[in-house]
């Protein structure tokens, strides 16, 4: 089950794997869950958690690819609004 449980996680969007990391946190936090299923819940969400990490990972290389130079220099981009 856990292979299919990381292959499954790797296809997702990073959109979708935050929802269904969020419903899981809520779950967890309701305190409602049996035993087993927490912890197989909680596994999924590290998976998920993993997921979410290496997405944004990917994305920040793409932007430092789009805002540098080939000699890795700064091209004259903004720093971003952050607030």
């Amino acid at each position: 089950m856990a292979e299919t449980t990381q292959a499954d996680v790797k296809k997702l969007s990073f959109e979708r794997a935050m929802e269904e990391l969020e419903s899981i946190v809520k779950r967890l936090e309701d305190g409602k869950v049996p035993l087993e299923e927490s912890v197989a819940i909680y596994e999924r969400g590290e998976a998920l958690k993993r997921r979410c990490e290496e997405l944004l990972r990917q994305a920040e290389a793409r932007v430092d690819k789009i805002t540098t130079d080939a000699s890795g220099q700064p091209t004259g981009t903004e720093p971003l609004d952050v607030q």
